[in-house]
This record gives C-alpha cells, structure tokens and sequence, in this order.
C-alpha cells in the first residue's frame, strides 16, 4: 500500500517542532513496512502562512496573507493530485478539504483547533467529513464532535509517545513545569496566577509570552525532554484540549499531571490515579491541587508511575502504530504491506 500523508505542518529539519508529532507517526508507519509519501508545506506553495504561528494564528496576527488562500490551496489540491499513492491520510480538516478534490479516497485526521472552527463552514465540514472513508479522532471527546459535525465512520486514535528509558531526578526545590503554547486557550494566565509563589517554569511561546515575563520561549525538543525528567508536577491547565501532548510527554517521563477536566485531558489523566483533574478556569482548585502534590512527594511517586504505566499500555506507539494501519486498512479494503 501507498500512503500519502497531506499536512500543512511538518519538520523542515532536525530539531524543528513543527508537525513533529506528524512526522513522527509517519517514522513509526514507514518502519513497519509501509510506503509513505508526505505532501506538505515543502512540496507545495504555501506563500508564507504555514510556519511560525501555524495557519491560524498568521491568519490572526496578519489577515492579508488570506489573499494568499486560494492560491494556497490549489497549489496544495495540485499536489495532492500528483502524488501516486492508494490512500491519502490527510492531518486537519483543511488538508481533508484537499484530499476530497483529490480524486482519491482519503482519510481525514482532527486534532482540535480544526474542530473549533468547523462550526463556521458546516457545509463545508460536513461534505469533507462524509467524503472520508474514515475519519480519526485524536480523542473521544473531538469523535464525539466531529460525529455532530456530519461524520459517520470515526475511529479514536490518540497521539504516540516514546518512553524514556528512567525517570529523572526531581529538581530541589520541586519544580512546577508549564509547556505549551502561551495563549488564552490553554489557561496559562490562570496557571500564573494559581502557582504566583511557587517554582513555576513556563516552557513555550504565543500571544501571551508579553504577560509571562519568566517564560524560556521556545524550547528545541531534547531541552523539553530534560525540563519533564526534572520536574515534580506539570500543570495542564487548558480551557479546551482536542488531544494533550504535553500531557502525554509528563506521563511518560513519570511525572504526575494537574490537568483540567476538558476533551482530551479526560483521556488521558484519570482522577486520583495518574493525577489529579480540577476545573477550567479555576485558578484557585489549580493551586489546592499543585499544593496537595507539592507537599507529598510519596503521591507524586506513586501518581506519576501509575501515569507513566497508562502511557506504556495506551498511547505508546507500537499501540498507536497498530491502530493506524488497522485504519489504513479498513479504509483501503486491503491490508498493509
């Protein structure tokens, strides 16, 4: 079987963040024997709209790259037409839009932020929706909403992650990690006021880093990596999440999670077992909570090796890998090669 994977985010070289979740699905697929071919923003125009911000947010910060749109996506649907591939796996429901003018059967993958704007083109949704052979669904919580939306075939399909051979150290004093992007979203201006005389280190970069002096900005994936081995909580303390990576990181590295009780947060923190789930928007539970865990480093051990043991058996990537072929060939009416 071929697989074309149509993105509008994918690493351009080692050590760049973007799409690599993407791009590591891809590895895990090709080790396993399948032919993948990725269409992304290397192979065709995209007119400076892709990176930096992603799509979204250079649309927000500067509205005049629209004009750019509709030469963006023919050049994208031109190379999705070109590509010689039996299926095309295409990552947010714009590069689902592009596949359905693909001529080709596709399967389309949403992970969040697509999901939230859908409400605005329910016709247009609907059609690339229905079109998919199958649709995957990062977490229950985006299947349950992109059902809504029109879609009648989902599989849920989470995220991968690779485990750390060990746990780290805890540093001394505890510290409490933040990593993600800082925008309104993902409550991080609630995490700062919750934790404003704790340890807090705030890894990531957005519309907000004006508003959270201490914030390192972006931090390369090895950095990220050592920040989760060293510390004793992550917060994640979204207002919405379709999936949860940073989640998923903490987990695997053993380290146990203050997370909000929204989308797919609830798949992967369970209350009282792997962590501890509070409300959104409620900086005075997020504080209780990262307290509770500061002051018993037994309930932090225990959360966080009851976290990581979830991740080695759900949303490891042999797990996920296996999922996804599954799909591939459910879709394809034919099993992989």
């Amino acid at each position: 079987m071929r697989v074309a994977v149509l993105t509008t985010s994918y690493p351009r070289y080692p050590g760049d963040a973007a799409g690599r979740f993407v791009a590591d699905a891809v590895e895990h697929v090709r080790a396993r024997g399948v032919d993948v071919e990725v269409v992304g923003p290397e192979q065709f125009r995209h007119y400076g709209v892709a990176y930096r911000h992603g799509v979204l947010g250079n649309l927000r910060r500067r509205p005049w790259l629209g004009l750019f749109l509709p030469a963006l996506l023919a050049s994208f649907v031109r190379a999705a037409r070109a590509v010689d591939a039996d299926l095309l796996h295409a990552h947010w429901l714009p590069a689902g839009w592009v596949a359905a003018r693909s001529g080709k059967p596709y399967v389309v993958q949403v992970w969040g932020t697509d999901v939230e704007l859908a409400a605005r083109a329910p016709a247009l949704t609907r059609g690339v929706l229905r079109g998919a052979r199958l649709v995957i669904a990062a977490s229950h919580d985006l299947a349950d909403r992109a059902r809504a939306l029109g879609a009648s075939e989902v599989r849920v399909i989470p995220g991968g992650v690779e485990l750390p051979p060990d746990v780290g150290a805890e540093a001394d004093p505890p510290e409490v990690l933040y990593a993600g992007r800082l925008s309104p979203e993902k409550g991080v201006l609630e995490l700062v006021e919750a934790a404003h005389d704790l340890n807090l280190v705030v890894a990531g970069d957005g519309p907000l880093r004006g508003e959270i002096p201490d914030a390192r900005g972006f931090v390369p994936h090895d950095e990220l990596q050592q920040l989760y081995a060293r510390a004793a909580v992550v917060a994640c303390p979204s207002r919405r999440e379709g999936f949860g990576v940073a989640c998923l990181e903490a987990m695997a590295h053993g380290r146990p999670v203050v997370a909000t009780g929204v989308g797919g947060l609830l798949d992967l923190v369970v209350d009282g077992e792997t962590g501890i789930v509070v409300p959104p928007r409620d900086p005075g539970a997020l504080r209780s909570a990262l307290q509770q865990l500061l002051a018993d480093p037994e309930l932090r051990r225990r959360l966080g090796a009851a976290g990581r043991e979830r991740a080695r058996e759900r949303f490891s990537w042999p797990a996920v890998t296996d999922a996804t072929l599954a799909a591939y060939a459910e879709a394809a009416g034919t099993m992989p090669r």
